[in-house]
């Protein structure tokens, strides 16, 4: 695979040129939402610019409506590993659970169950519960380990049982990086009869979905998180799609993924999917626009490993900067390049606006992961410090905030 131009990659983000305080902005927020190229920009401003319809009219700009569909679908399908038929939007991946929450939980009654893990964002973990206290049915928690922030699978094989119905994991912890191995998780799941619902929106920016290969029965995200804009995305088994009743109004269709689609799309964002599916294919080559996905996340992957190994390596060498999660080196494999820190004598917060004063963007808080925090016992301490890196991101950038955190006082 081709090593990324990061040049060339930078210069299609017209973000990327903003500058702060006369230095220019080291955007490390990436795992609360990325920048979007120059692109998807055009894609979203074009749609607009010639005119837009609903869908389904006998009209000139309806057909381009729902050819503008068609294609988002195709885009998320080839992104996922899925089926243009499999694939639904809506405002964002928070309501499309709640969404599907409802209609898988019509099934349930007390007695059954569902579980959630400690791990995921709350979008992950609320609806089901909310579902679940609906129809009287039981949460149980898989705890991780909070020495480095791994799944917690033997916990997770006993808490399963012939009356679990779902469990609901993520394939990428927004928290602390941690890449969980699913597909194990996924095969003890459908070994007791559960379906697997897998939360992807921080794994979608740094590894290529394969539904197939995760054991996933459904798999969300968000397209503000892969270089696209605010829309949600959820892929879910044909089968399941269309056996399942969805709660919709009387005219929106009664089979496919329309069923599932509430009111009217955004068609301007839908387009800007579509060309942010393009973009990242445009850092591969293949004969199609899968395989070169496949090549792109390869050298996005490899660029990305680089950065993470200089910020940890880096990161050992601040005494006042605890890093939470997977610190070993040999493991980078088994995380993204996010990263939660906590810094002595420093509030989250006051670290993060320190950062900012010098045109560093991070997080602070507990980035909607409740359960980490609590699990970590930093909640009241107003959780920690997060910087996260994509592909855009520069070894300078890293080497940047190193000494930018080495120089923080409390």
């Amino acid at each position: 695979m081709a090593p990324l131009d990061i040049s060339a990659v930078r210069s299609r983000f017209p973000a990327l040129s903003r500058a702060e305080g006369g230095r220019p902005v080291a955007y490390l927020d990436g795992p609360g939402g990325t920048q979007v190229p120059a692109g998807v920009i055009e894609a979203m401003a074009g749609r607009l610019r010639v005119g837009t319809s609903n869908i389904g009219g006998a009209f000139g700009a309806s057909r381009e409506a729902d050819a503008v569909v068609a294609a988002a679908r195709e885009a998320m399908a080839d992104i996922l590993g899925g089926r243009p038929e499999e694939i639904v939007f809506g405002q964002n991946m928070t309501s499309l659970t709640f969404a599907a929450s409802r209609a898988l939980a019509r099934s349930w009654g007390p007695g059954d169950e569902v579980v959630v893990t400690r791990l995921d964002h709350d979008a992950n973990v609320t609806p089901w519960r909310l579902a679940a206290a609906d129809r009287g049915a039981a949460v149980r928690v898989v705890g991780f380990d909070p020495a480095d922030g791994t799944l917690d699978l033997t916990h997770l094989e006993r808490v399963l049982g012939p009356r679990t119905r779902l469990l609901a994991v993520t394939a990428a912890s927004n928290a602390l990086g941690t890449v969980p191995p699913v597909r194990q998780a996924a095969d003890l799941a459908h070994a007791a009869g559960a379906r697997v619902y897998v939360d992807a929106v921080h794994y979608a920016p740094h590894r290529l979905a394969d539904v197939a290969a995760l054991g996933a029965d459904f798999l969300a995200c968000s397209a503000y998180k892969f270089f696209g804009p605010h829309t949600g995305v959820l892929w879910g088994r044909a089968a399941l799609l269309e056996s399942l009743e969805a709660y919709k109004v009387i005219p929106a269709p009664d089979s496919g993924p329309g069923k599932w689609e509430t009111g009217t799309q955004s068609f301007e964002s839908l387009a800007g999917v579509a060309a942010a599916v393009d973009y990242l294919a445009s850092l591969g080559a293949g004969d199609n626009r899968r395989e070169s996905l496949v090549a792109a996340y390869g050298s996005i992957g490899e660029h990305e490993t680089a950065l993470a190994s200089r910020f940890m390596a880096g990161v050992a060498g601040l005494p006042r900067v605890r890093l939470y999660g997977l610190a070993d080196l040999a493991r980078l494999d088994e995380r993204t390049p996010t990263f939660a820190l906590e810094v002595a004598g420093m509030a989250p917060d006051e670290a993060s606006r320190r950062l900012g004063d010098q045109g560093i963007h991070t997080w602070s808080g507990d980035y909607y992961a409740v359960g980490v925090m609590e699990r970590l016992g930093v909640a009241s301490q107003g959780g920690l410090l997060r910087i996260g890196f994509v592909h855009y991101n520069t070894v300078e950038e890293v080497d940047r905030v190193l000494e930018a955190l080495a120089n923080l006082r409390g």
